[in-house]
């Protein structure tokens, strides 16, 4: 049915979930630190975080890819011409996907661990540091375990929107799954029967993680009391 072309569509599907889990991690740390900068004390933290989660959600994702990829590398070159290395510097398309997708989806979850951090009573840690523990140390603790548990309904939505965002590598070149799909649709002349594998085996990644997160999240519900209507 799909011609042979199996081997190639599950290569590129494990190109696509390496950019996703790529992106994942620095889209954590990202929206960690842009979080715990809108909490800061100093307007020009907060300022410049918020100016960072508006501006960047504000955006769509294909116009950043397109930025980074094609204007960064220009721009990259003129520098580097300018330093005095004539030979072209050629921007690989996963460094930039991945750049990209994880800048773009730091800003959504820079959003969300605030949101699960002000959802912490304040009292916690002001006890922790009262008891002699230091602020990192109250932050690993006691605020990052229950941020996680007030936090993970969004996070699995983002995961799962970041997951089919990575499609748009395609358009850079890079081999992903929805890449494979186009060169052997357009080798069959069989769009659909290409496309729609794709849309099947995005459908299996973003059912696994759904199975994945309710399992998370009965592990970080152990000892919690929840409240009965």
């Amino acid at each position: 049915m799909l011609h042979g072309y199996a081997p190639a569509l599950l290569e590129g599907l494990g190109l696509t979930l390496a950019v996703a889990l790529a992106s994942l991690l620095i889209a954590g740390v990202l929206g960690l630190a842009c979080a715990s900068a809108r909490l800061a004390r100093s307007r020009v933290l907060r300022g410049t975080a918020a100016t960072y989660t508006t501006l960047v959600r504000g955006v769509p994702d294909l116009v950043l890819m397109l930025l980074v990829f094609y204007g960064g590398q220009m721009a990259l070159n003129a520098v580097a011409l300018r330093l005095g290395h004539e030979e072209f510097i050629d921007v690989d398309p996963f460094v930039a996907g991945v750049l990209t997708i994880g800048f773009v989806f730091g800003a959504y979850f820079a959003e969300t661990f605030r949101g699960a951090f002000l959802a912490l009573p304040a009292g916690q840690r002001e006890a922790g540091l009262a008891c002699g523990m230091g602020r990192m140390t109250v932050l690993r603790r006691i605020e990052l375990p229950q941020m996680l548990r007030h936090a993970l309904p969004a996070l699995s939505n983002n995961w799962l929107v970041l997951v089919k965002s990575t499609a748009i590598v395609s358009v850079i070149g890079l081999n992903d799954v929805m890449l494979k799909a186009g060169q052997a649709a357009g080798s069959t002349r069989e769009p659909f029967v290409f496309y729609g594998a794709a849309a099947l085996l995005y459908l299996a990644v973003t059912g696994a993680s759904e199975l994945g997160f309710k399992l998370l999240d009965r592990r970080l519900q152990l000892g919690v009391r929840t409240q009965r209507l």
